[in-house]
């Protein structure tokens, strides 16, 4: 039992829950290792909401209400981490959930769809193909990630945005780290853990919704690649502050 008081809780408790998904089948043991690369980025910005991914937050949120057919892609990490946040989100927006792996089983993906109890879960039986990717990450649903307009991806491989990118979708990341070709390639980049980063999504939905000027305002000013170099920044001038002579 970890107590509350633990200087390290927050990520302690998040460890825990890999570590649950992992003895539980959900998660695989490369998920284990990309979330210690994560975990690394999350120190740098100083475990918490920097100001570069509260911006970013807003526009995932104004891009997902102005969606015809949004599409929240759903690991095996994150259904072990924000399952909860997932769940009310889709319903908040609403979109459609998922199931996308790429070490994919028929065993893993019946987990995964059994852990959204009450919510209706794509992935299954993937009826169509992501263009461009020949692996398993490239299965997908004809009515769900083939067809949306606009997909949520949280701790995603690069190539697989791309190829989203590159069928004219609109991609939202969430990727702690910024340089990485998922960063670099998605529309929107929340450089946040998404465990913070999917409440926060939450809260600008309910903020913005029903309010679709301020929606297309909220798109309109928002720059990707310069909020990326505002967070690289933010992380650089971090490290220098830290610097002990």
């Amino acid at each position: 039992m970890i107590p509350k008081s633990h200087p390290r809780y927050e990520s302690l408790m998040i460890r825990e829950k890999l570590v649950k998904g992992f003895r539980d089948g959900v998660v695989v043991p490369e998920g284990l290792i990309a979330h210690g690369r994560g975990e690394a980025f999350d120190y740098l910005i100083g475990e918490k909401t920097i100001p570069m991914a509260e911006k970013a937050e807003e526009a995932a949120a104004a891009y997902l209400l102005n969606a015809k057919n949004p599409v929240i892609s759903v690991n095996g990490n994150t259904a072990a981490l924000v399952k909860e946040d997932i769940i009310e989100l889709s319903r908040m927006v609403p979109a459609k959930v998922e199931v996308n792996l790429f070490y994919r089983t028929d065993e893993r993906i019946k987990k995964i769809v059994e852990m959204f109890k009450g919510v209706r879960v794509l992935g299954g039986r993937p009826d169509a193909r992501i263009l461009g990717l020949e692996h398993h990450r490239g299965l997908c649903c004809k009515n769900g990630i083939f067809s949306a307009d606009v997909v949520l991806v949280m701790l995603e491989d690069g190539d697989r945005v791309k190829a989203l990118a590159d069928m004219n979708k609109t991609v939202i990341a969430v990727d702690l780290n910024p340089l990485s070709r998922t960063a670099l390639t998605a529309n929107v980049t929340v450089v946040d853990n998404v465990t913070r980063a999917l409440k926060n999504i939450i809260k600008f939905c309910e903020k913005l919704e029903n309010n679709k000027a301020e929606i297309e305002e909220t798109i309109k000013n928002f720059d990707n690649r310069g909020n990326i170099d505002e967070s690289l920044k933010y992380i650089s001038k971090r490290l220098e502050d830290l610097v002990v002579i």
